[in-house]
């Protein structure tokens, strides 16, 4: 009898373990999703106490740009009025270093900041150096004569006396550190001395030369403390709530966050929308597809084909216009007036008119299309390759000289890429903190409901087997007894 109390016992306390488990285990699969939520949109605020507050300030994720030119191989055959032909040159990689300052949190549940980049060139990552030498179009010449093609022939040919005197031409020849950085050219200060308000730059004249070591203006952004719906959303660039550089109130709204973390809780539905400074206007991309980067889920989003479409293919970027074909953006309203136009790559996305018009284009999307992968419960990138092309528009102005034969044609400088994955110490954090242990939360709470369901039975199991065995003896009693009757 000891031993079957014992054993009752033991059973007893098994199955009142399997409750509390199964028990543990149901309220774990109603309040761990809660439980995650509440920590997720803790952690993703814009607050020192959040997790990714650090991340947020001194983004840990090494960015690189790499940049590709297009060398011009036929200029003179161009000035003639032969079809452009190029060749790409590059990549010219640099490290891209990124932090914020004057980070000032305001009442109305907004922070305001300055990020600042600054550029390292990476030759063991490069093809070529910065002292290599590229022909390309001279922007400042060119650009100038289209803004002179509907002024009077006596202003033309003063021009074309004064870029004759200057040594100004159509093509120049200049170094990669010269064109990505800043050249000294005579055009630059003579027009600053008589049109001081003419250009935005007052020194070296350089595609890139007003990034490095600057900022790209002062963000107010919504922090998501007090309003979680609004969060990271820009509420302000430079003091504006919308632009001025389009034809339409549509196109001149800033949209979308600063282009770094995005609100949580993604779905397939979800876009991505941004205001790039760079661009001077809002970008919007789409999801494509489900991903895995490193062990931690992903979406992947990238651009959809109206991106940059014209007016006639997609009307509500008529306000971007007056526009060429589709698939460039005319840039030149926020580039001091310069023909200057933006799209992917090689005329990816474009129209083949675009592409077939210079020899040495060859548009695919493996190499050209821009991608973000972001892990969809956080809205923070994993992964991203960001392409753009700049490219200038160009074609004879009669009346100035250096201008030549050239057939109207947009031509493209160049293109770039800005790259940058998570990896080492922040990568670790991230996927133990946000991925592992909601993990492991996760099948922890299936595993109680399951282990509890386990331990339940034991008692049960024993009471039956403890009634089978009380009963057999009592079937025995019963059947001497009625043999002996029978005797």
């Amino acid at each position: 009898m000891g031993s079957r109390a014992r054993a009752r016992r033991a059973a007893a306390m098994l199955g009142f373990l399997g409750l509390l488990c199964a028990v543990l285990g149901a309220v774990m699969i109603v309040m761990v999703p809660t439980l995650i939520k509440q920590q997720v949109l803790k952690n993703v605020r814009i607050d020192p106490s959040s997790l990714s507050f650090n991340m947020w300030k001194e983004i840990p994720v090494p960015f690189y740009l790499s940049v590709y030119f297009f060398d011009v191989v036929n200029p003179s055959a161009v000035l003639l009025g032969e079809k452009p032909q190029v060749r790409e040159r590059g990549p010219y990689v640099y490290r891209e270093f990124r932090h914020k300052s004057n980070i000032t949190f305001n009442d109305n549940d907004t922070v305001s900041f300055l990020e600042y980049r600054s550029f390292q060139f990476q030759p063991d990552r490069s093809h070529g150096l910065e002292s290599d030498y590229i022909v390309m179009p001279n922007i400042l010449v060119l650009g100038a004569a289209m803004m002179m093609e509907n002024k009077p022939m006596s202003l033309k040919l003063i021009m074309t006396l004064a870029f004759s005197t200057l040594g100004e031409r159509a093509f120049m020849n200049r170094t990669v550190g010269e064109i990505m950085w800043g050249y000294e050219d005579p055009l630059v200060h003579l027009v600053n001395k008589y049109l001081p308000n003419m250009f935005p730059f007052k020194g070296k004249f350089g595609l890139f030369a007003e990034l490095n070591n600057s900022n790209s203006g002062l963000f107010t952004v919504f922090t998501g403390v007090k309003d979680f719906s609004r969060i990271h959303l820009v509420d302000k660039w430079n003091g504006l709530s919308k632009v001025k550089y389009w034809h339409s109130d549509q196109c001149n709204m800033i949209n979308g966050t600063s282009g770094q973390m995005w609100a949580p809780f993604m779905t397939p539905e979800t876009s991505l929308e941004f205001y790039s400074p760079e661009a001077c206007r809002s970008m919007n991309l789409v999801y494509k597809e489900s991903g895995v980067f490193e062990g931690i889920p992903t979406y992947r989003f990238v651009a959809p084909s109206t991106l940059f479409a014209n007016g006639s293919t997609y009307p509500p970027n008529e306000g971007f216009c007056p526009c060429l074909e589709s698939g460039i953006q005319n840039i030149s309203t926020c580039r001091f007036n310069a023909p200057l136009f933006l799209s992917h790559p090689h005329f990816y996305n474009a129209d083949p008119m675009l592409a077939e018009a210079v020899l040495g284009l060859h548009p695919n999307p493996e190499e050209h299309s821009l991608f973000l992968d972001v892990h969809p419960v956080t809205g923070i990138p994993m992964n991203c390759s960001v392409k753009l092309q700049l490219s200038l528009y160009v074609k004879a102005i009669k009346g100035i000289g250096q201008t030549g034969k050239i057939e109207p044609v947009v031509l493209p400088l160049m293109w770039f890429e800005e790259s940058g994955a998570m990896e080492g110490e922040p990568l670790q954090t991230f996927y133990t903190q946000l991925v592992l242990v909601p993990s492991v939360l996760h099948y922890a709470q299936y595993v109680l409901v399951g282990l509890g369901c386990v331990l339940l039975l034991i008692p049960i199991i024993h009471q039956i087997r403890s009634q089978t065995r009380t009963l057999r003896p009592r079937a025995g009693r019963r059947a001497s007894q009625h043999y002996s009757s029978r005797v």
